[in-house]
């Protein structure tokens, strides 16, 4: 089966997670530089990077752009890429897009296209949960589907925080599609799976991939207000915990949980592994890991 070139989707899939990444940009700079006890110093400001993707006989292959902030009182570390990358894929880079998809006629026709987001925020209070959350999209000569998700990372857990952000994503996939939370939901517990220490990486979200209704523009849709039902998630939380009190406890604490969220991005996470495999800049691939973690 072979699909259309899909140009003006594409084009209006990549400017949305590039006004996306913007809009998040703004909005955790804002409570960088608001949410702060009295200190003199200026608080840091996102830095941009221009990143890039090259085939393995230098042929550009796209790129984007890495927003990250770093050593703020409120974020530790988070960054934000947007990136828009194609070619065609090697065959490392095949195998693992062909795991658990239907990749037929890419044998023949190996081209892709593939733009999205993706944020990890390491925060600087144990009490405020480090977060993940991505979309994008994909194509090839056979196919073109959606996926993504966002799960929250706290290493010392509150059972409002975890409901608040479950409701906002269980919201917002209703309006979809009645089956597509608890769908996504379990299929977030099965991913975000530390397998080798048998426990989840965090308290779970959603996690979707292969989405292709037949309808782009509802997929798109659904794509869309999981970005915006994102920031309606987490921003409540850490308006909520950021001047929570905190013990050096807490702080071994939250450096320990952050080493076993290296190990899932660095062990499991397919986005990581096809990131490096397909070329794109290892910077960028790399951005999801803490400043700060132990290994006790």
């Amino acid at each position: 089966m072979q699909v259309t070139e899909m140009r003006e989707e594409k084009s209006k899939a990549s400017a949305w997670f590039s006004d996306l990444q913007r809009s998040i940009c703004n909005r955790f700079q804002s409570l960088e530089s608001n949410l702060r006890n009295e200190i003199e110093s200026e608080p840091p400001h996102f830095v941009d990077e221009k990143t890039s993707t090259l085939a393995d006989d230098g042929t550009d292959r796209g790129g984007g752009l890495m927003s990250i902030l770093r050593n703020g009182q409120l974020f530790e570390k988070v960054g934000v890429n947007a990136s828009t990358v194609y070619g065609k894929m090697d065959k490392l880079a095949l195998r693992r897009l062909a795991a658990g998809k239907s990749i037929e006629g890419l044998a023949e026709d190996p081209r892709f296209w593939a733009s999205g987001i993706s944020l990890v925020a390491h925060m600087r209070n144990p009490k405020v949960p480090a977060v993940h959350f991505n979309t994008r999209m994909f194509w090839t000569p056979a196919k073109w589907w959606f996926g993504g998700g966002t799960d929250l990372n706290p290493c010392i857990e509150f059972p409002e925080d975890t409901e608040e952000f479950h409701n906002a994503l269980e919201v917002c996939c209703n309006r979809a599609n009645s089956t597509y939370y608890e769908r996504y939901r379990k299929w977030a517990d099965e991913y975000f799976l530390i397998k080798h220490r048998k426990r989840a990486r965090g308290v779970g979200g959603i996690f979707f991939d292969d989405l292709n209704s037949g309808d782009w523009e509802a997929d798109f849709q659904f794509v869309s207000d999981v970005g915006r039902a994102f920031i309606m998630a987490y921003v409540p939380i850490v308006l909520r915990r950021w001047n929570d009190p905190w013990i050096p406890e807490d702080r071994e604490t939250q450096l320990v949980h952050r080493g076993l969220y290296a190990e899932f991005n660095l062990v499991y996470d397919r986005g990581t592994k096809f990131g490096l495999e397909s070329g794109h800049d290892p910077k960028a691939v790399l951005m999801s890991l803490p400043p700060i973690a132990r290994w006790p």
